[in-house]
Formats: structure tokens, sequence, C-alpha cells
């Protein structure tokens, strides 16, 4: 890994060097994705985003079943080297409105063989048939749904949208002090969606280098999940919450996104706020490229960096 550290955010930030194999393989990537940029909407949008993730090849020694965790349903994934007491609650992405625990659940597995622990992906219910708040409460059924199944050690990982709610998660949870104290030991967001205004300056400066995605294409999509509600509620935008005893938090977010802006601001207040918080950005890397594992160094990486988070986390305090 090649990490260049931030001059004046050496504590809070780490970018990483692309490397040559990654940016033919960008290269490539980009002759058949950007034909079809901003053109995913809606409920139509949902088929062709989840077969982009069950190309995510199988990961080794991990099996996968159904189930349900606090009457939301969703997809397990167990490794067969896991610590029985350590879950990881995996919250996946599709801009609230697409994406399914089925989809996601060989890039979870990859994640939760790495970190040593079970995983569960929850269906959480999607706009526009769903709006604002319904993910949120979804999302908070499922970590009580956990502790009331006994899991004591409890990460929170999301990517995208499911960042979004990992974050707002993350927050509530910790200031509501849910039964028997069972706080997160960890979240870790993947190109999070943290500013719903989408004020962040790379929606400008990122929206040639973004290979998926246009600024009036997220605001149809933001629009349909917050159906007029306030885009600046904490509950909506994490950004604009109270940062103040979060749990050690990681952020990774590729340097073509436009949503790169959204992980560096969220990051910044966190650490403001006293928060062990940092975010790696990755250069070259587009949005989701952690997905292509097997494919970039850069998604290894990622990978194994969230992994061995999550291990530590998780193991905290164990011994």
């Amino acid at each position: 890994m090649n990490a260049v550290f931030s001059q004046n955010s050496a504590e809070l930030s780490a970018t990483h060097a692309i490397t040559a194999d990654d940016k033919t393989a960008m290269a490539a990537l980009r002759t058949i994705v950007e034909p079809l940029k901003g053109t995913l909407q809606g409920a139509a949008g949902r088929p062709p985003f989840d077969a982009i993730m069950e190309h995510v090849p199988i990961p080794k020694d991990v099996s996968f079943e159904t189930g349900t965790v606090g009457g939301i349903s969703g997809w397990w994934c167990q490794p067969r080297q896991a610590n029985s007491e350590h879950v990881i609650l995996h919250l996946h992405g599709g801009w609230f409105n697409w994406g399914s625990a089925r989809a996601y659940r060989n890039l979870v597995g990859h994640i939760a063989v790495r970190a040593g622990a079970v995983a569960f992906i929850p269906d959480y219910r999607l706009a526009p048939e769903h709006v604002f708040p319904a993910a949120v409460t979804d999302v908070q059924s499922c970590y009580d749904g956990l502790i009331e199944r006994g899991f004591a050690r409890i990460a929170v990982v999301g990517d995208s949208a499911g960042g979004t709610l990992a974050l707002v998660l993350s927050r509530l949870v910790t200031e509501r002090k849910p039964a028997k104290g069972v706080i997160p030991v960890g979240a870790v967001a993947l190109s999070p969606v943290t500013d719903l205004t989408l004020s962040g300056q790379t929606w400008k400066t990122r929206a040639v280098a973004d290979p998926y995605f246009t600024e009036s294409q997220a605001r149809e999509l933001v629009r349909s999940y917050l159906n007029g509600a306030d885009p600046t509620d904490p509950q909506a935008s994490p950004l604009f919450g109270d940062l103040n005893g979060l749990p050690p938090i990681r952020v990774h977010v590729g340097d073509d996104e436009v949503l790169l802006d959204d992980a560096l601001r969220y990051v910044a207040r966190a650490v403001d706020a006293g928060v062990d918080a940092t975010v790696d950005v990755w250069q070259g890397m587009p949005h989701g490229f952690v997905s292509s594992v097997g494919k970039l160094a850069a998604a290894n990486q990622a990978l194994t960096a969230i992994g061995a988070f999550l291990a530590r986390r998780l193991d905290a305090g164990m011994r």
C-alpha cells in the first residue's frame, strides 16, 4: 500500500496512489460504464443495480442463508472461521432506492471473512414506496434485534446510502443507549452520502471524473427518498448531526467520486468533535470500487484494511 498523508490533516486522512494495473483496468471500465452515466432512476434501476452487485466474486469459506432480525428480513453471511459473539450489521447501498441483501451478500462475505465475524444484511425499506425515515426505523429495529439475539459486540458497516444509514445509526444508538448498553464498537462507511443538500464542492469538481452519477440524477433520487423532509435533518444527513461521543469511524472513498467532499467534511467534523475518525482516499477510484475485489489492487487493499479495523474493534476489551 502506498499511502501519502496530507500535510494539513495528517491525523485524519490518507491518500493511496493508484497502481499502473489499476489505472489500466479503470480506463477499460470507464469505456463500459460512462455511456450509462446518470441513467438509473427510481424502482426501474433496481434490476440492473442488483445485477452489477451479483457479479462480485463469491468469497471462499463463507456460507449464506436468509433470516429475519428485529422483524427485518435479510441475509446472513457466515465465515467458516468466525467468532460467534461478534457480528457486523452491513447496510447496503443504492441511493435509498435500489439494492438488496441478496445482491450484496458476496461483497459483505468478503468483509465478514476478513473481520472474522458473522454479518447480517437487512432488506430495509426502499423509496419511493417507503420514504424517509422508514429506512432509519428499519435499521434501528435490526440493530435492536441483534442485541435481543445476544450479540454484545456489534460493528456497523455501510456503503453509499448504506454508509449514510450506518453513520446515522451509530449516532442514534450512542445517544439513546439501547438495552444492555450495547453501542457499536466501531463503524465503517464506504463513500457515504453525508449531505443530502448536495452542497459538497466535489459535485462540481468531480462531475466529469465520476463515471456513474450526475447531480441531477442524485437530486431526483434524494427527492424520492426525502419526500419533502428537511435534508438537513441529522437522521437524513449525518453531516449535520451531533458527532460527540461516537465510536471509532473509518471512511473509504474514491478520489474520482462526486461524493468525495461528503466523506472529507464528515470526518473533519468528527475529528473536531473528538472522535477517532479517519478517511482513506483512493486515487483514480470511482464509487463502489471495493466491489471489484480480485480485480483491483485498491479494492483488495481497502477490504484488508476494513477487515483489520473491524477485527480490532470487535476484539477490543475481550482479552
